[in-house]
């Protein structure tokens, strides 16, 4: 019998993902839910990570660290991070190794995992307040983009801004906007909107991650940076070791998106 993939739990997502049972891309499931990129790394960087992090808060926007062992307590409690997404991608000395269905044997004492805000996350308000999500609508992953902006750069980690783009009516870009601007836990307001040329962006038709959207002619490309950034930080960070999920392929966590607003006040309060 099929898998009707648009009425999964995220229990049920990640009991596929740990059973290698799903390829369907995670971004484009339960959009109520928050979505999370991953960044597995030895403890050697975690610190300088952490400092890349504050001074980029709305590309990498940390909701969870992991220590010791790969579960998470907050965003899906119980979940192991090695095995709770369908698909992971290791660079070895900045370069992509390969693509693989867990990383259990990857994580050790040493390692650190991270858990950030995704762009993803955004889908189900959008889809509540009548928005289109084009992604979701054709079940794809959300199509990611290399720019000519640049990160501000700490230690080992540098490099250039990927952006998520969402197709979207003139008279609905307005209302997006408005809508995630409040969002900075899950990269909130746009980053660009309109001609793509202007962030260094040649094609849409071949995003760098991720899979290309039908475009309709009266629809305007708007862009939000994306955790996906870390694709491109790790290649000039070259570290002996780093594990991300493969594009596409987000942590879909138990924490629902209308939880964000509240969350984001008592982290504002922390700091």
């Amino acid at each position: 019998m099929s898998t009707d993939f648009k009425k999964l739990t995220p229990r049920e997502v990640r009991a596929l993902a740990e059973a290698n049972k799903l390829d369907t891309a995670t971004g484009a499931l339960c959009p109520d839910y928050v979505k999370a990129s991953l960044l597995i790394l030895p403890s050697t960087y975690a610190d300088d990570f952490l400092r890349f992090a504050s001074w980029n808060p709305e590309i990498f926007p940390v909701l969870e660290v992991i220590r010791e062992k790969p579960v998470s307590s907050f965003l899906a409690p119980g979940a192991n991070l090695c095995t709770a997404l369908p698909h992971y991608r290791i660079f070895i000395n900045g370069e992509v190794s390969e693509d693989v269905n867990e990383v259990k044997a990857l994580w050790n004492i040493g390692s650190v995992g991270f858990l950030i805000g995704c762009a993803a996350s955004a889908d189900g308000l959008l889809l509540e307040n009548g928005l289109s999500v084009r992604h979701v609508e054709e079940q794809k992953a959300m199509p990611l983009y290399e720019t000519k902006l640049r990160t501000n750069p700490t230690g080992p980690f540098r490099g250039p801004v990927v952006v998520a783009m969402r197709p979207l009516s003139q008279t609905a870009v307005k209302e997006a906007y408005r809508l995630t601007e409040s969002l900075e836990l899950v990269q909130g307001a746009p980053l660009h909107i309109g001609t793509p040329s202007e962030i260094g962006i040649r094609s849409l038709e071949t995003p760098d991650y991720g899979d290309a959207v039908r475009i309709a002619p009266d629809e305007t490309p708007v862009f939000w940076s994306s955790p996906a950034t870390m694709q491109a930080v790790l290649r000039f960070a070259k570290l002996p070791l780093a594990i991300t999920e493969t594009p596409g392929f987000p942590l879909v966590s138990d924490l629902r998106n209308d939880a964000l607003p509240e969350l984001f006040k008592k982290e504002k309060a922390r700091v």
